[in-house]
């Protein structure tokens, strides 16, 4: 029995996004540690102050190496357009350093929780995977319903009205009122995606989803994302096609935030089929 979150959906987007931004293997645990405990919903303000200032200096430090020893990297090409705009029309330091931390964020986390699911979705719903291995779906569509039934992000704290907005059965939410977007609610809304919102279906014909921000706000890593997540499936589930669950689907203990939507562990049995 192994714990596939620990063993596969945690070093794979980690090693990714390392490798793209340049943070060196043996710094990689640490920013892991540091941007789990960013989506931990359950730390005290105190811990997540301390949390986030670590963060900024480890952030700080590696751009400071990198200043000095560019790579061919994105940390570098960063600095390198900061540095080359002396007119005040390119980045400031801390726009620098946000836009690393929520890059090196984004590239990780989220990708961990959609592996999770969708293996979780697979070994759950043997039709569904059956489909799959029958041809009838690929695993680009397992990702693409994994990511609108279980989007790695559900709720994501706080946005806050501009002005007032008017909701279709009559309630106001008033300017300057926080919005906790719920994503995992939007994408299986009836109005949507039919009465069959909350079924996993990889073969449902429009498969539409906010998991990905919508609009200016899309994410730009989205492509990879869909990339590493079919990919670990297709090769893993080739691997070992008798994996199970090794436990309880409804006994898995969920991640302690409540921004992210996956597991604490994923434990399965692996065993090679010759």
């Amino acid at each position: 029995m192994v714990d596939l979150r620990e063993r596969l959906a945690y070093p794979l987007p980690i090693a990714v996004i390392g490798h793209l931004m340049g943070v060196p293997e043996d710094q990689r645990d640490d920013f892991r540690q540091l941007v789990d405990n960013v989506f931990d919903s359950t730390l005290t303000p105190e811990q997540a102050k301390a949390n986030a200032a670590r963060l900024f200096e480890t952030t700080d430090q590696l751009i400071a190496a990198k200043r000095g020893d560019p790579g061919d990297d994105m940390t570098s090409l960063l600095i390198a357009a900061r540095d080359e705009e002396s007119d005040g029309t390119g980045f400031t330091d801390v726009e620098l350093r946000d836009t690393m931390i929520l890059m090196i964020n984004a590239g990780y986390e989220t990708t961990v929780n959609v592996i999770d699911q969708a293996v979780l979705a697979m070994l759950t719903s043997p039709d569904q995977l059956h489909l799959v291995r029958a041809g009838q779906a690929t695993w680009e569509d397992v990702v693409e319903e994994t990511l609108r039934a279980e989007p790695a992000i559900k709720y994501l704290p706080l946005r806050f009205a501009v002005t007032d907005i008017r909701l279709p059965d009559g309630q106001v939410i008033a300017a300057g009122d926080p919005i906790l977007a719920a994503y995992g609610a939007a994408n299986r809304h009836p109005d949507w995606h039919g009465p069959d919102a909350d079924a996993f279906d990889v073969t449902r014909r429009v498969k539409d989803h906010l998991a990905f921000g919508y609009g200016v706000h899309f994410c730009l890593g989205a492509p990879l994302a869909r990339l590493e997540v079919a990919e670990a499936l297709r090769q893993l589930f080739e691997r070992f096609p008798a994996m199970s669950l090794a436990a309880p689907a409804d006994a898995l203990r969920p991640v302690p935030t409540l921004i992210s939507n996956g597991h604490q562990e994923l434990p399965v049995r692996l065993r090679v089929v010759e």
